[in-house]
């Protein structure tokens, strides 16, 4: 079953402590060069523990299909 709603994470705001990719159970987010997180729409179930989990409080879910449509579009 395909996830309805995927991680996005505020970039900007991130402070990659690696909280979320060590909660992960498909391992959709990693840390990019140490410097901010990202989360993989491909790979990411929907089951927002890396939200729940973000002690910033930057990761937050949005739906599949407003994810595609971003994609598409930019």
């Amino acid at each position: 079953m395909a996830a309805k709603y995927v991680a996005r994470v505020n970039h900007k705001q991130c402070v990659s402590c690696g909280t979320c990719v060590k909660v992960c159970p498909s391992g959709a987010i990693s840390v990019y060069k140490g410097t901010f997180a990202a989360a993989d729409a491909n790979i990411c179930i929907g089951c927002k523990k890396c939200a729940k989990s973000c002690p910033a409080s930057v990761i937050f879910m949005i739906s599949k299909e407003k994810n595609d449509e971003e994609k598409r579009l930019s």
